[in-house]
């Protein structure tokens, strides 16, 4: 069985991270949402209401599995038998990163990383861009699925 790991804070899920989740779920049997604790950032929604955000957007795909984790991705992938990473790259700029990451994470347990080209549509998208924009009252209904924008609503009010 083909299994790969989607991580992420996901705070929130944005349409930009479920085409990826989308297009690794058409290349794989398995794919483990993997929503990564920073107990050093303070998130807007809770890791369990992000779970249950991914959840409901990604029930449509049937071989996606969400869970949190605390730790380093590379243990989260050694303890489940998962040989692959799959990453969204938005620019020249998340390539720099994501590479000295594939690179260490490949070093440290043998772990592939897999680049996913966003699609153009949501080259410029992030989590922490929707937030800001949702705070100021523009308008994100294109950015987010409906639940996060109805969360996002109920978070900040505005949204």
């Amino acid at each position: 069985m083909r299994r790969a790991v989607c991580p992420g804070s996901f705070d929130p899920i944005t349409n930009g991270h479920l085409d990826i989740i989308a297009r690794a779920s058409r290349l794989y049997d398995v794919v483990h949402v993997v929503v990564m604790i920073n107990q050093s950032k303070k998130g807007l929604f809770t890791v369990d209401e992000r779970i249950e955000l991914i959840r409901e957007v990604t029930a449509e795909f049937g071989n996606v599995q969400v869970e949190a984790y605390h730790g380093l991705l590379v243990d989260y992938c050694k303890q489940r038998d998962i040989p692959a990473i799959v990453k969204g790259l938005r620019a020249v700029s998340d390539f720099d990163y994501e590479l000295q990451m594939a690179q260490m994470n490949n070093g440290l347990s043998g772990v592939e990383t897999l680049f996913i080209p966003t699609s153009p549509t949501y080259s410029f998208l992030s989590s922490s861009l929707v937030k800001e924009v949702a705070t100021w009252g523009g308008d994100i209904s294109h950015l987010v699925p409906t639940v996060v924008l109805d969360a996002l609503k109920g978070r900040i009010g505005k949204a």
